[in-house]
């Protein structure tokens, strides 16, 4: 079911959209007034920059030229050699590097975070759109309603009383599915692909062991008030992983702590919303981490590893070859040691920030995009979004943010390709420029660097129920797990989907 469809039956969007207003964002990019103080509407973070570039259709030519199949963005990997070889010959990733300082497993939690604070179901890509009133149909924050829906009472299709629904294929968690293999979750997204909906299904048992905990403290506790707990538990665990883990992995140790000791100079709203320059262009550099092909599991073959590329169109059946979601298959689950490092020499690394998006992007399955009239290349899909959204260039925002901008020099490669985009840059290219010149595509520049992380660390401190809110001293204290010294290693162990507690 493509995701569109999957919305109108789940109803997701509608409710969301009623009584928001549409008050134009003020010059302190906070969010619109009104009704739409919940912040259920996107927002700017510059809003009284101008568009890159106005919507022509000279424009829409050499955005789709540049993000097009075998354009100068497509790291034209050999996947004629099929899914081993490009992980384990390094001859085959020259064009399209390994990140050494992240594992493959960044790239989803960073996937997953997306899913959970923002989700677009409105816009058109290429149509210009006020993103003030467009609604964002997830709540802006990384509360996990991604995975908690409306709750029991609001959600129950999700629940087994006060416990998430997950199932399984013989030995191996899945997220619980229809007949038809329609994943049934609060977010249709977090089953693109085998490693999203693992990632999806951990959470799930994370949340239930979380339940078992606090069941297991006090026996007297009413069901609602031990299902509040183990949210909280659940919730604030993963907000300490992404301040403590992830964030660093993404904008790097130091923009990390000066944000946390200095505060924030962008992002400074009253009330927590998502900026179409996060959400449409700088947190879309997680689209250049992405492999061609990753080892899903060790064993999951018929006692043999189980690789696959991310997407494959000419994959097919019950149960495809690639790594596609929307099926269950004995073979189709996530070996962790591939994707975090637990010690045991078995993790691997995802690709480098920079301007190479890896090949399989440029066609994507239907299932996997929102609509069937628009282009299937993901870079030209980002790069259109520019146009809806009418963002700012690379340069306008790292001169308002006082860093040096990248020359016309550094975006030769542009020149040929009109509509002055190598003095006008779109914000996502540009962003994954900076990364590859400034930081060797370990992590993001001074303007991708900015953005991202002050919404992330803005979301978190701005969440009423969130630790940094409630108890800013709090650290994880769950069993097997050191205080303050939580990893997403522990988290997977607590959840009991480790390779360890599986016998994998």
């Amino acid at each position: 079911m493509d995701r569109r469809r999957f919305l109108q039956r789940a109803g997701i969007g509608v409710a969301t959209a009623a009584g928001i207003g549409t008050e134009t964002a003020g010059a302190r990019n906070e969010p619109p007034r009104g009704p739409a103080r919940s912040a259920q509407n996107f927002g700017r973070l510059f809003p009284h920059l101008p568009a890159f570039a106005e919507a022509s259709p000279a424009l829409d030519a050499a955005l789709r030229e540049l993000g097009r199949p075998g354009g100068l963005m497509d790291a034209r990997d050999a996947l004629e050699r099929g899914p081993v070889d490009l992980i384990v010959d390094p001859a085959l990733s020259l064009d399209n590097p390994n990140n050494p300082t992240h594992t493959a497993g960044t790239t989803f939690m960073g996937q997953f975070m997306d899913h959970d604070m923002t989700f677009d179901t409105t816009s058109f890509l290429g149509v210009p759109t006020p993103p003030e009133s467009a609604p964002n149909a997830r709540t802006p924050g990384f509360d996990l309603d991604s995975v908690y829906g409306a709750g029991p009472a609001g959600s129950p299709h999700l629940y087994d009383g006060i416990r998430l629904r997950v199932e399984s294929s013989g030995r191996f968690e899945d997220v619980p599915r229809t007949q038809d293999g329609t994943a049934i979750i609060a977010d249709p997204r977090n089953d693109e692909h085998v490693i999203i909906s693992g990632l999806q299904s951990a959470f799930l048992c994370f949340h239930n062991r979380a339940v078992d905990h606090v069941e297991a403290r006090d026996r007297s506790a009413r069901s609602e008030q031990v299902f509040a707990r183990a949210r909280r538990l659940t919730t604030w665990h993963y907000q300490w992983l992404i301040l403590h883990e992830f964030l660093p992995l993404f904008v790097g140790d130091a923009v990390a702590r000066s944000l946390l000791r200095r505060g924030r100079r962008v992002y400074r709203p009253k009330v927590a919303f998502i900026p179409i320059e996060f959400q449409g262009a700088a947190y879309r550099f997680g689209h250049s981490m992405v492999r061609p092909s990753y080892r899903a599991n060790l064993a999951g073959d018929s006692g043999s590893p189980f690789f696959g590329l991310i997407f494959d169109p000419a994959a097919g059946g019950a149960d495809p070859s690639d790594l596609r979601g929307g099926a269950r298959a004995p073979r189709r689950f996530v070996g962790w040691q591939t994707f975090y490092d637990f010690g045991d020499g078995q993790v691997k690394p995802n690709k480098l920030i920079d301007t190479r998006i890896s090949t399989p992007l440029f066609d994507l399955p239907l299932g996997a995009i929102a609509s069937h009239d628009l282009p299937t290349a993901l870079p030209q899909r980002n790069l259109l979004r520019h146009v809806t959204w009418g963002m700012p260039s690379g340069q306008r925002i790292a001169r308002e943010i006082g860093v040096d901008r990248l020359s016309r020099r550094d975006l030769d490669e542009l020149s040929g390709l009109g509509a002055n985009l190598d003095r006008s840059t779109p914000l996502w290219y540009y962003v994954l420029k900076e990364a590859e010149l400034i930081e060797d595509g370990r992590r993001l520049g001074p303007v991708g660097a900015r953005i991202v992380g002050e919404v992330i660390v803005g979301l978190l401190e701005l969440d009423p129920l969130g630790y940094l809110t409630v108890d800013p001293g709090w650290r994880p204290t769950l069993p097997s797990t050191s205080p303050g010294d939580f990893r997403m290693t522990d988290f997977l162990r607590f959840a009991g989907v480790d390779p360890a507690s599986r016998g994998q």
